[in-house]
């Protein structure tokens, strides 16, 4: 299995998956004049996609536990293909709601086999997780661009399609080409740490993640659908200051995926990000919804998209998944069906909300937060396990991975090192250089006890870095 190949075609799907997911909402005017219908018909098309979704994720998250994920990730691909081709030809609205549909199901087949897939990659898969959704952010703001191109060149709408459609061939093709890792494996680290949580918390951490897969959604769409006339009604703010903070939600959802993928890799314990980004997204949405000031409005919208919308709602499922390791698929499916729930019910809410008031509708999103921090910190508990020499142990392990890491960038150093001193005649012990790096221990070194113990570490280092250097410089002269 190559895991490099393989990640990068899910991570191409998902890309393709971020222009599905706004290109009828992109071609709305051109599909609306093809169609001959008004703009409302387009819209209850669009509605499709959701219907899609809320069919399919829970039933398709279960069978990929027992067909694989490589045939659920090829399903998504094929519906999605028959979704954009057929979407750039269809006439009749029957056929092109139908088609929205399979775009949903598409969605929660991509879902169910590509999330479980990069768990099952190896223990940092979690990680890669998140940045899923940097691919459909990167599609969902190149096509709107790709779409202006067409529109001034008068070209035919269809051809956002096409590019979408050809992608999916490309890739299809070279996703075959791939070994994909066998199905539900359970992580001995994961197995030891839930048999120490006892059913009823396990319970508890199950319905609060359930429930966080509803709040975390709901967050998002809420925001994105309510902040500028919010702002607008309630502050006074003008148009182009309430869509920019909307563009600068876009613009922290970016760049948190890309900060907390980074810090995920580094090993930062999923448990404390979690609840600080739902903390912060809280104080955030607070600041928007009672501030009038235009700057810190500014500010908390940018830091609302990185904690709301930078990949926590990935971050709750990866944690959804370890405690039931076996059934990877149905976990998905499970909570990406809340996900689905609240994408329905959400605008029926808010709309309801908006007749009584406008600044009911953001300030609803407040309580929203408040019920995921919550739920959040309920779940941390309920899954902390107690310090044990096992769990100690598995931490050094990772530590150990990290410093074996490194000493071997260092014994790649050397190599160049011992090549420099042979250009320039030098031998290969030096004292001074040695005495220079024990001081610097000394200095660095924050806690004192330490300070003797990490000498006569680095003092074995330059010993074994000496003598690989003897090595070099023998194999060379042979």
């Amino acid at each position: 299995m190559h895991k490099r190949q393989l990640s990068l075609s899910l991570y191409l799907n998902y890309f393709i998956h971020g222009i599905g997911l706004i290109i009828l909402t992109q071609n709305m005017k051109a599909l609306g004049q093809h169609w001959q219908t008004p703009l409302a018909t387009v819209s209850y098309v669009i509605s499709g996609i959701g219907i899609g979704r809320l069919l399919a994720y829970f039933i398709l998250g279960n069978l990929s536990d027992y067909w694989g994920r490589k045939f659920f990730v090829n399903l998504g691909m094929i519906s999605y293909f028959i979704f954009f081709v057929g979407m750039a030809f269809v006439t009749n609205i029957q056929m092109a709601y139908f088609l929205a549909i399979l775009a949903g199901i598409a969605n929660s087949a991509l879902d169910s086999g590509t999330y479980t897939t990069f768990i099952e990659m190896g223990s940092k898969q979690g990680s890669a997780n998140i940045l899923l959704k940097a691919f459909m952010s990167a599609g969902e703001f190149l096509l709107p661009l790709f779409i202006a191109v067409l529109e001034k060149q008068q070209l035919w709408y269809g051809w956002s399609f096409m590019l979408a459609a050809g992608l999916l061939i490309i890739n299809f093709i070279l996703l075959n080409r791939q070994t994909f890792p066998p199905r539900n494996q359970e992580n001995t680290a994961a197995r030891t740490a839930n048999l120490q949580i006892s059913p009823w918390k396990k319970a508890l951490a199950s319905v609060s993640l359930a429930g966080y897969g509803y709040t975390s959604m709901a967050l998002m769409i809420l925001y994105t659908q309510w902040i500028s006339l919010f702002v607008t009604h309630t502050f006074g703010f003008n148009a182009i200051l309430s869509h920019w903070l909307l563009s600068l939600y876009s613009m922290g959802s970016i760049s948190g995926v890309l900060i907390i993928f980074v810090l995920l890799k580094n090993n930062l314990s999923e448990n404390k990000l979690v609840i600080a980004l739902n903390l912060f997204s809280f104080l955030a949405l607070l600041v928007i919804c009672y501030s009038p000031n235009a700057l810190l409005s500014m500010i908390a919208a940018f830091v609302f998209g990185f904690t709301a919308a930078g990949g926590v709602m990935q971050i709750g499922l990866n944690l959804f998944i370890k405690l039931y390791p076996h059934i990877k698929g149905r976990i998905t499916g499970l909570y990406f069906t809340f996900g689905s729930l609240a994408s329905f019910s959400i605008p029926i809410i808010t709309g309801w909300l908006s007749k009584q008031s406008i600044s009911y509708t953001l300030r609803f999103d407040l309580l929203i937060s408040l019920m995921g921090l919550l739920l959040v910190c309920i779940t941390v508990w309920a899954i902390q396990v107690p310090t044990t020499i096992t769990s100690t142990r598995q931490q050094i392990n990772k530590i150990d991975g990290r410093i074996i890491k490194l000493l071997n960038q260092r014994f790649s150093t050397v190599t160049t090192i011992n090549n420099l001193k042979e250009e320039q005649q030098l031998p290969i012990f030096d004292e001074s250089r040695e005495t220079q790096i024990l001081q610097e221990i000394a200095q660095k070194s924050k806690i004192p006890d330490h300070t003797p113990y990490l000498q006569k570490i680095y003092q074995a280092i330059m010993l074994n870095s000496r003598a690989y250097q003897t090595k070099l410089h023998q194999e060379e002269n042979k």
